[in-house]
């Protein structure tokens, strides 16, 4: 297991969940707005990652004090060792939290039947007809299509999300997004902030009002959408 980063605490990364945050490191896409470009390209950061034993020795500790584990990236399907790393935290007592870009469905399929996940956010990073864009120019569509459709007629907990910029997500994409995955279970439109540290670059933040414009186009085809942090 290649992981780049803790976060011992956090109220807000997996609902309704004392959790910790473990960063795995590697991706196979290129959003340009991206601000992890450490976990992104782990070489970036050599010699930083942490043993998987520290951290599991860190959850034995924490025991009746967390409540969930979340696992981000990066990307965590890329990681062969994910579903024995996942059986290690339910059989230490955790709920358990997947973020994904719904890029490895045949790793997603799997998680799933081994039952070792309660709960998904996979991102969805535009419409059908702008993926390949805003991914850096990979071809990763059918893959994502194949995973949606895995979670939204599972019985898996999940969540769908956009990390909207311009110029990169328009009324338009939203309501084609919308058309889409219609019927989802819940939709967050995560606004993007510059950190300064992107993976790319080309894009800008949406005023409140562009999201709230690009939360409108969705509503008639997913009711339950929301705008993170509001």
């Amino acid at each position: 297991m290649r992981i780049g980063g803790l976060q011992k605490l956090t109220l807000l990364d997996y609902p309704g969940k004392v959790a910790c945050t473990v960063f795995l490191s590697g991706c196979n896409l290129r959003c340009p707005y991206c601000h992890n470009p450490g976990l992104v390209l782990p070489e970036q950061s050599e010699g930083s990652e942490i043993p998987e034993a520290e951290v599991l020795s860190f959850l034995e500790r924490r025991k009746g004090t967390l409540d969930g584990v979340c696992i981000t990236g990066g990307e965590p399907t890329l990681q062969p060792e994910l579903p024995e790393f996942l059986e290690k935290l339910r059989r230490l007592g955790y709920a358990v939290k997947l973020d994904t870009n719904g890029t490895n469905p045949a790793m997603l399929k799997a998680l799933l039947q081994e039952r070792v996940l309660d709960y998904v956010a996979m991102d969805i990073k535009n419409s059908p007809s702008r993926y390949a864009e805003t991914c850096g120019g990979i071809d990763c569509l059918s893959r994502v299509r194949e995973s949606a459709a895995l979670l939204m007629d599972g019985t898996v907990d999940y969540e769908f999300r956009t990390t909207v910029c311009a110029p990169l997500h328009t009324p338009r994409d939203m309501e084609e997004l919308g058309r889409w995955l219609k019927g989802a279970r819940r939709y967050f439109l995560q606004p993007f902030a510059d950190s300064g540290a992107l993976v790319g670059g080309g894009v800008s933040p949406l005023s409140e009002d562009e999201i709230k414009a690009l939360r409108d186009s969705v509503l008639p085809y997913i009711p339950n959408t929301q705008i993170r942090g509001q």
